[in-house]
């Protein structure tokens, strides 16, 4: 299926690994020319580069911790003066941490509010104007379905998400009638850095193996497998073009079916 989505202009968020970059892999041979941030120098211009050489494209990496309010105004508007317009935006950085509530620390709490919450607070708020100018523009906000499907471990994650799911459905009820549409993909597990991550602080807190662990979410799933990050960003880039522009205002789960409650009675074993 052609897309059409050449010449299109987007800016992705937290873009260096994971999902971001595997959605900045999908824009790019789709023809799209791509803004990407993430915190770290040395992965966002290796990413980039690899990209660029690869697709042809201009792939634009600046430097942003969308944590600091400054950083999410300034990355958009770099992004806009490399590529002249906004087409798309991706809200993708951020992660909050698993745990249980009586593990989880107070600045834990507060960074999963800050980054996954309000870096896409920040990078939207800034895109608006300029979608607004354009008379068009789609948000696609990748969150996760901690925020829908509630499991006790993943209590940080699931507020943050539903507070961005929430965001994502007030915006497209606010913004529908300046053609900008917004969707919120909700993907469960996915194979990327911050699964190891989350794996690790599971094995500690039921103190078992990291494979042991690691075994527990495709349990839940029926497919029997967490999800690639390729798999997420297919689902992103057709949701990100013109043939989608019509889907605005709802979440669209990828998460192979999960149960979460099952998750939670195996770890409770």
């Amino acid at each position: 299926m052609d897309l059409q989505m050449t010449g299109k202009k987007a800016v992705v968020t937290g873009a260096s690994a994971g999902i971001g970059k595997a959605v900045t892999w999908a824009f790019a041979r789709e023809g799209v020319d791509v803004a990407i941030c993430a915190r770290n120098n040395g992965p966002l211009e290796e990413t980039a580069a690899e990209i660029s050489r690869a697709t042809n494209r201009q792939i634009v990496p600046i430097v942003a911790d969308l944590t600091k309010p400054a950083d999410g105004e300034n990355f958009i508007s770099k992004a806009h003066a490399a590529l002249g317009r906004i087409d798309i935006l991706v809200n993708n950085a951020g992660s909050a941490p698993g745990g249980v509530i009586a593990h989880l620390k107070e600045e834990e709490w507060a960074s999963a509010l800050q980054l996954k919450f309000m870096g896409y607070v920040r990078c939207t708020k800034h895109v608006l104007p300029i979608m607004q100018k354009q008379g068009k523009g789609r948000v696609v906000n990748v969150i996760g379905n901690d925020g829908v499907k509630v499991s006790y471990w993943e209590i940080a994650p699931g507020a943050a998400n539903a507070a961005g799911q929430n965001l994502t459905l007030s915006l497209a009820s606010q913004y529908g009638k300046d053609n900008i549409s917004f969707v919120c993909v909700n993907p469960g597990p996915v194979r990327t850095e911050r699964w190891t991550g989350l794996v690790n602080a599971m094995a500690r807190d039921m103190n078992i193996s990291f494979d042991e662990a690691d075994k527990l979410a495709p349990a839940s799933i029926p497919l029997g497998r967490i999800a690639e990050s390729e798999e997420v960003a297919n689902l992103v880039t057709f949701l990100a073009s013109d043939l989608a522009h019509f889907i605005n205002g709802t979440m669209i789960e990828i998460d192979g079916g999960q149960d979460k409650p099952l998750m939670d009675k195996i770890r409770d074993r």
